[in-house]
């Protein structure tokens, strides 16, 4: 909304402020819709990921070499998600560190993904056409970025590259609270299987990984993860599972 604007708003030519509904899945998908068939090259980065100064140019070349590839995912220098996150200062002092040591990072692939990391991922927008993120994954829509890159496996490569860059600073707040998270840990991998979009046992290894991680860790928590309440939701959707419910949409309603 316009309440998450910057004050004031930037203004420019090459700049169109979007609003679209609540949700990731619905805000990308709005985003395509604005943007049509009119560009080459499609960018998707979290409001906390930070690119590097080149990263467009980069991205331009990189798809510009590798016709068959649909998505790329570039390099993320550093990580915050699974710390208490990365302050802006910091997170451009590990740009400009990372920038004097590799002066021209190369221009190629690393390797082939199942998925992109949603973080930062760039597409063809041939390869997208009409091709949408599945809205049924509301608000932070865990793994919709596994689903979208597996949808369009079939018209063209999914991989990973060093040509471009960045920092995620895995910012806390604003962040899906712990019940719906640990709903969506349990449900939206049982749902991409079923859709056919996640493999049986990657989604197996998600699941029991995050289980795991939330019942250990339940009576020590990081400071920054409800480790508690993520419990509590997969638990929910342990249930729901077994009832036969893959609703991932229900995580509105917890």
């Amino acid at each position: 909304g316009a309440q998450d604007l910057p004050s004031p708003p930037p203004k420019g030519n090459r700049i169109a402020i979007v609003t679209g509904p609540k949700g990731l899945c619905a805000q990308r998908n709005t985003a395509l819709k604005e943007l049509g068939s009119d560009y080459d090259v499609i960018v998707f980065y979290d409001d906390d990921f930070i690119p590097a100064p080149d990263s467009m140019a980069r991205i331009r070349e990189f798809f510009a070499s590798h016709p068959d590839v649909a998505g790329a995912t570039g390099h993320v220098i550093a990580d915050g998600i699974n710390s208490p996150g990365i302050d802006f200062t910091k997170a451009q002092q590990l740009l400009q560190t990372h920038g004097d040591a590799h002066e021209r990072a190369p221009n190629c692939i690393v390797t082939d993904l199942a998925g992109l990391y949603g973080c930062n991922m760039a597409y063809r927008t041939a390869a997208i056409g009409t091709q949408r993120f599945d809205e049924r994954l509301r608000l932070y829509a865990w793994q919709e970025d596994i689903d979208f890159a597996a949808s369009l496996r079939p018209r063209g490569r999914i991989v990973k590259t060093f040509a471009f860059c960045g920092v995620h600073q895995g910012v806390k707040h604003g962040r899906t609270p712990g019940l719906r998270l640990g709903y969506s840990q349990v449900i939206n991998p049982c749902y991409l299987v079923r859709k056919g979009t996640m493999p049986l046992g990657f989604a197996l290894r998600l699941i029991l990984g995050n289980l795991l991680a939330n019942h250990l860790k339940i009576l020590r928590p990081e400071p920054w993860v409800d480790r508690r309440g993520r419990a509590w939701g997969n638990w929910i959707g342990l249930f729901d599972l077994v009832r036969g419910r893959l609703t991932p949409e229900r995580i509105e309603t917890l």
